[in-house]
């Protein structure tokens, strides 16, 4: 009961922390000027996440509304979604909706909206240079500030794709246990869903830790035999790559 507690709220958790860190990052490249990530307002964002993934956990574990059970070869514990009963089948549609289904459809507004205005904001630059007759309207601080925000904005891509890349299976799998063929989940195919969870859970860190700028300076401040070669980021860089660089464990660590 505790490890499939612990599980239900850090997965959970997870998803809607990879949602919160795609609106810190389209606010902080689309919103450059009013998108700022406060403290105050990441403390909120910090508690909203477990507030919202609390009840997922709390539920099954009093059997109030669905219950925990072992899956797979016995080895690890998840949510019921193999018993036939209207009421476990409401549990699975309702918690593949708001612990799946929201949280993938918020990274993937936000992200696409990142790179809608990129490339309607070069696309102006271009065009606004052109008739300047210059090559390019950006300062080189400006660029160096914007390449910044970029790169942290393709590391957080890349995490939020592989929480999507091993939440989606395990998220089908409860769908064919609810509503599919039963007789498809033998106990190693319910297995593999679950280690693909846990392992992206283990590679999220690294994936920060190798594309993040802000990370990389430390380490090679730190670490200098790693031979690390990362400018120093300017303190224009934005407050919420700042703030997304501090809260940025939190989404792996809870994974």
């Amino acid at each position: 009961q505790i490890f499939a507690l612990i599980g239900s709220l850090t997965g959970i958790a997870a998803g809607v922390t990879n949602a919160c860190i795609a609106y810190d990052r389209y606010s902080t490249i689309a919103k450059p000027f009013d998108g700022k990530l406060t403290r105050t307002k990441a403390l909120f964002m910090i508690i909203a996440i477990w507030m919202y993934a609390l009840p997922w956990g709390i539920l099954p574990l009093l059997e109030f509304w669905g219950r925990f059970v072992p899956e797979g070869y016995l080895t690890s514990c998840s949510f019921d979604y193999l018993t036939d009963t209207f009421d476990n089948h409401m549990f699975v549609a309702v918690i593949f909706t708001f612990s799946y289904l929201i949280p993938m459809s918020l990274i993937i507004y936000y992200y696409s909206q990142i790179v809608s205005h990129v490339i309607n904001h070069e696309k102006a630059l271009k065009e606004q240079a052109k008739k300047m007759n210059v090559e390019s309207l950006r300062s080189n601080q400006q660029q160096q500030n914007q390449s910044v925000e970029i790169r942290i904005a393709k590391a957080a891509i890349t995490v939020c794709f592989l929480f999507v890349a091993s939440w989606t299976p395990y998220a089908v799998l409860a769908l064919i246990g609810a509503f599919g063929d039963q007789n498809l989940l033998t106990p190693g195919v319910t297995m593999i869903p679950a280690c693909a969870c846990k392992f992206v859970a283990c590679i999220d860190p690294y994936v920060y830790a190798i594309s993040h700028p802000r990370y990389r300076i430390e380490l090679q401040k730190k670490l200098p035999w790693l031979a690390i070669s990362e400018p120093d980021v300017s303190d224009a860089s934005s407050t919420a790559t700042d703030a997304t660089a501090t809260t940025a464990p939190v989404s792996t660590t809870t994974a």
